[in-house]
This record gives structure tokens, C-alpha cells and sequence, in this order.
């Protein structure tokens, strides 16, 4: 390595201006594997002037000269289908925060230190963006999460031909990915139904059929919608004391025909009774019990209309 431009990392007033104005992800990997490195007393140097003065210049030394490892950790996680430039910023944002927590008093090299950093947050970037729903929230879940997916990969390049086409793991593989991480098989069963499960759309894809549902139709609950618990109560209302309050309104003629007629259930099921039936018990025509019963429903609606 040129100790010449090593060294000159310590003197730049801009550090950024060392990262040219780039067009695509490959000039920007080009142009960061060709910063220099810092040597580890340059190293110490920056970082205690961060540290004891607050030399943000120092800071951005720093960071740029380990840029390259952002990268270089990057390109491990491309097999969950995430684009490579956020990959990267993700990284270079936990490599922001190792910098910042760095103590160069602790005896290790800011590699050593900013890999697990780095690593954290393109971790907590593939939690939330790999499926629209979180497959890991716990720290134990989080670990079996990444383990569970490389030993499957490891058991697949082993397997023969017919077994590289299975997406399941077999009960022997559970029980040996199971032993290996030391965790339940339990665990390790309801995570790989987590990482076998695919997403659905919450949302129609296209508007070709009527008869097609997405989930977002039917996942709202409006059963405590104001408007709806209203309706309901104002329902039960009517359906009890509203009718007892109605039949209120009426003489004794009109309700026991009203009740015969509408509120009552005999043992079969046959209701009450019948307007002929009514009329004979009456002594008048069953034409005049129909318009008792049409007045007596009328001043029922009045009654129910002035009560609500």
C-alpha cells in the first residue's frame, strides 16, 4: 500500500469529497474499493479526535475508508431478493453508528468492531422489507431466521437430485438443524412455515372480474363502526320495549288483534289467528278486522316515530 496516500487521509478537510458524483452502483463500488485504507495508528488517531474533540472530518475519514467492507458484507444477504444498493446504504448506516460508539482505547481494530453494526442493520432492513408480513421480532427468532436459511441451502447442495427439489425440510433435517442451534424443534418447524409461507395481495390485482376477492374486502371489522352499533341498538330497541311501547297506543280491540295477528307464535308454528277467525269473534266482516289492523299499525309508526 502507498503510505503516501494512506497518510493524506489525514489531512483531507472534505473526506467526501474523495467519493466522486456517481451515475450506478458499480462506479460507486469501483470508486470506494480505490480509497485508501488507514493504517492502525491513523486509525487511532481519527478516532480519538472524534471522540475527545467531536472532529466530524475525522469521523468521515473513517467511514470512508470502510466502505469497501459494507460492500463486501453486503453481497451475502443478496439471495433474499433485496436490491443491492439498499443493502449497501442499510450498512453504511450501522458502519455510521459503529463509528460514532467506537472507543479506540478497547485494544480492536473499527473492522472488528463495525461488522456486527454493519450486519444489524441490514438484518433489521431484511426483517421488514423481505415479506410484507415479519417472519422474526425476537432476538431468538432474528437468529434462527438467518441460521435456518443458510443450513437449508447448506442440506440442498448435499442432497441428490430428487431431494434439491423439496422446499420443506424433512423430520431428520429438523432434528438436525433442531440439535445444531440448539433450539426446540417446535422452533424450528414454526419458522420454516413462516419462510415456506408466500404473501398475498391484500389488494385485487386487477378489476377484470367482479366475482375475484382480495383480503382487504373482508379484513376490516365495521361491527363497532358508530354508525353500525346505532343501527343495532336502535334494532333491539324496536324489536322490545319499541313494540311494547307502541301497543301502548292502541285499545284493547286493536292490540288483541295486532298481537293475534303479527305477535303471536302458537306451539305449531302456525301463528295466531286468522282474519275470518277474528272477524267471527268479533261479529263484524274480516274486512273491517283489516282496517282496524291497517289504523292500529298506523298509530303504532306514529308512536315508534315520536319515541326514537
Amino acid at each position: 500500500m502507498n503510505t503516501t496516500s494512506a497518510s493524506s487521509a489525514l489531512t483531507v478537510r472534505d473526506p467526501w469529497a474523495m467519493v466522486p458524483s456517481l451515475g450506478n452502483l458499480d462506479a460507486y463500488i469501483s470508486a470506494v474499493n480505490r480509497l485508501p485504507l488507514l493504517t492502525h495508528d491513523e486509525e487511532m488517531s481519527l478516532a480519538r479526535r472524534l471522540r475527545e474533540l467531536g472532529d466530524l472530518n475525522a469521523a468521515g475519514q473513517l467511514v470512508l475508508s470502510h466502505l469497501r467492507l459494507v460492500v463486501s458484507i453486503s453481497r451475502q444477504y443478496l439471495g433474499y431478493g433485496l436490491p443491492h444498493g439498499d443493502l449497501i446504504q442499510e450498512g453504511n448506516v450501522g458502519l455510521m453508528k459503529a463509528v460514532k460508539r467506537f472507543d479506540p482505547d478497547q485494544g480492536v481494530r473499527l473492522v472488528s468492531y463495525a461488522i456486527h453494526w454493519i450486519k444489524a442493520e441490514i438484518h433489521e432492513y431484511i426483517l421488514k422489507n423481505w415479506r410484507m408480513v415479519k417472519v422474526a421480532t425476537t432476538k431468538a427468532q432474528r437468529k434462527l431466521f438467518f441460521n435456518l436459511r443458510s443450513m437449508k441451502q447448506n442440506l440442498k447442495d448435499g442432497a441428490t437430485d430428487v431431494d434439491t427439489h423439496r422446499s420443506t425440510l424433512t423430520q431428520g433435517e429438523v432434528d438436525t438443524v433442531a440439535r445444531e442451534l440448539n433450539v426446540k424443534r417446535e422452533e424450528v418447524l414454526e419458522m420454516e412455515t413462516r419462510l415456506s409461507g408466500g404473501d398475498v395481495a391484500l389488494e385485487p390485482q386487477s378489476d377484470d372480474s367482479e366475482e375475484s376477492f382480495a383480503p382487504i374486502a373482508y379484513l376490516a371489522d365495521d361491527s363497532q363502526e358508530p354508525t353500525r352499533v346505532i343501527e343495532r341498538q336502535h334494532r333491539d330497541w324496536l324489536a322490545g320495549d319499541g313494540i311494547a311501547h307502541a301497543l301502548e297506543a292502541l285499545d284493547a280491540r286493536s292490540r288483541r288483534i295486532v298481537e293475534e295477528r303479527w305477535l303471536k307464535v302458537n306451539d305449531d308454528s302456525s301463528g295466531g289467528m286468522t282474519l275470518h277467525e277474528l272477524a267471527s269473534e268479533y261479529g263484524v266482516s274480516a274486512e273491517r278486522i283489516r282496517q282496524i289492523e291497517v289504523a292500529a299499525m298506523k298509530k303504532m309508526r306514529k308512536a315508534l316515530a315520536e319515541a326514537a
